[in-house]
């Protein structure tokens, strides 16, 4: 299994934990972790090699060095490393043709095996929209989105990477971004479904891509205020926006996912 992840110094020890948690939870499984980054120490590297076995998973450290995104808008929250994974086909090995592409604020509470071996033939990503109707059309005046178009979480991505390399066109995603570069408040999730949402193929977000708010809005879904639900179907817990497991003033329930796996997380000596 193919794992990607992008980060700077500062999600180091969330990116343990969630590494920590997919390696306990689909154990027996090998695992490829590719980390696109620009600036890790080897400290950084070397603290997210030792939460995995090496009997079953390697790291790839790949460090990139695009000038061609100096332009491209970032903040705190959003570094320029969020763009990493739009052009993942880019920067990673060749003889790859897909890859599951994972936040570092998450925790993966189930296989994933289901997941990696979607059928994506023909479709550039598999993601989980979290937005509802209103909300899409808005994003598809907003970003010039396909009408019918899904917009997307980022946070969980299955990338076709044969596909990408095939269509993806460059200079049509940096024109984009500087198109777009005063209405992308989610820069990379925005990047991707305004160019992409037709060729997206939608994923379960309860069960693939569970956040505190679907967890407590989605009055429609079975997981709703469910948290033994949760704990028997969300493979994939994602703590997405500002509050956070690790924070003093996280609000919600899901945080007990993440208790756990810091409790459970291992050490190895490569």
């Amino acid at each position: 299994m193919n794992i990607l992840i992008t980060l700077d110094n500062r999600y180091i020890e969330p990116a343990r934990v969630m590494l920590s948690s997919l390696q306990r939870k689909n154990r027996q499984v090998s695992l490829d972790v590719y980390v696109l980054h620009s600036c890790l120490t080897e400290e950084s590297i070397a603290a997210l090699k030792n939460v995995l076995n090496p009997e079953f998973c390697r790291l790839y450290p790949i460090c990139v060095n695009d000038r061609l995104l100096a332009f491209a808008p970032t903040t705190d929250r959003y570094p320029q490393e969020m763009y990493y994974r739009i052009f993942a086909a880019r920067y990673l090995p060749q003889e790859i043709d897909r890859i599951l592409y994972l936040d570092p604020d998450i925790v993966i509470n189930g296989r994933l095996e289901e997941l990696y071996s979607t059928d994506i033939d023909g479709y550039l990503l598999a993601a989980a929209t979290h937005v509802r109707e209103i909300m899409r059309k808005i994003n598809v005046l907003r970003l010039g989105m396909h009408e019918d178009g899904t917009y997307i979480n980022s946070g969980v991505l299955l990338m076709n990477l044969k596909q990408l390399r095939e269509e993806q066109d460059y200079n049509k995603v940096f024109e984009y971004i500087k198109k777009y570069k005063n209405m992308l408040t989610l820069p990379d999730q925005d990047v991707l479904s305004g160019l992409y949402s037709d060729r997206i193929l939608p994923i379960d977000a309860c069960r693939y891509n569970m956040t505190e708010r679907l967890f407590t809005l989605y009055f429609s879904s079975e997981a709703w205020r469910d948290i033994n639900w949760v704990r028997a179907n969300s493979a994939i817990i994602h703590y997405c926006g500002r509050n956070k497991p690790w924070k003093e003033n996280y609000i919600g329930k899901l945080d007990v996912f993440y208790r756990f796996a810091v409790k459970h997380m291992k050490v190895y000596e490569w």
